[in-house]
């Protein structure tokens, strides 16, 4: 298939700080495979390695995945986070989360590491909840971090569960308030990935590439290696990041990147 004009992508991992396993897996998709970019969590228990790692390696574009489920609050640190969404969302209407200072806590931790983040998102899209998204605007335009997330997936990923389709369908009716939340702030024309969150193998990653529409895309993974560290985190996922890296440094997705004409680029590179 040829390219249809001028198709952009960015590979952005979410979860760097988790573990030292997702640490590692993150920046060999990035020095090995087709990943260029990333979203560092404040409150990941690796947080210092990922910033040394983000140190050691300059071309990976590092962004905030600012978190409100599940860890330790960075404002307050001997208080948990939610647990679950539904815990959030209970927090949220009984005024029980301060989410503006805790998103601001996070995002400062992570520029006093020395990181110039160009980039925001959140752990588990939070930031369709609209508290989570007014914070989430104010701390964009407050630090000058012009992109935020656009979580919506295009099409129907084929082999996705069915339940994650009817899911990606309902985030949908929420684009409108969110396109006038962010306002000025910037969003890539598309989004991938959040259906096969969990399932992404070279497969559906080639299938999603030979259907990505012209313009800009931002492709969600989550590569890590299996290591003891992952194996003792609190995550269903643990085995699919292996198998996600392995499709993210697979010569034949760089293939499949070339025949289309993909140029892979990053945050930090749109900005400049």
């Amino acid at each position: 298939m040829s390219s249809r004009g001028n198709t952009r992508l960015i590979v952005n991992a979410d979860d760097f700080g988790f573990t030292r396993d997702v640490n590692a897996g993150i920046v060999e998709a990035h020095r090995n495979g087709i990943l260029t970019a990333t979203t560092l969590m404040a409150n990941g228990a690796a947080f210092d390695d990922a910033v040394t790692l983000a140190r050691q390696n300059p071309s990976l574009d590092v962004g905030c995945h600012l978190v409100l489920v599940q860890g330790q609050s960075i404002a307050d640190p001997s208080r948990a986070l939610p647990s679950t969404i539904t815990e959030l969302i209970r927090a949220l209407l009984r005024g029980k989360l301060p989410v503006y200072e805790e998103l601001l806590a996070q995002v400062r931790k992570i520029v006093r590491a020395g990181i110039r983040p160009t980039h925001l998102d959140t752990h588990k899209h939070t930031h369709l909840l609209p508290p989570v998204l007014d914070a989430v605007a104010r701390l964009a335009r407050e630090f000058r971090i012009p992109w935020v997330r656009r979580p919506f997936d295009f099409g129907i990923d084929r082999g996705a569960r069915i339940e994650k389709s009817a899911f990606a369908l309902g985030m949908r009716v929420t684009r409108p308030a969110f396109a006038r939340t962010l306002g000025e702030l910037k969003m890539t024309d598309h989004f991938a990935g959040f259906q096969i969150t969990g399932t992404l193998r070279q497969s559906n990653l080639i299938q999603t590439l030979e259907r990505l529409p012209e313009g800009l895309t931002e492709f969600m993974c989550h590569p890590g290696k299996l290591g003891p560290d992952l194996r003792a985190a609190a995550t269903r996922l643990k085995q699919s990041r292996e198998l996600e890296l392995a499709a993210l440094v697979s010569p034949e997705v760089r293939s499949a990147i070339e025949r289309r004409g993909i140029e892979l680029v990053n945050y930090r590179r749109l900005n400049s």
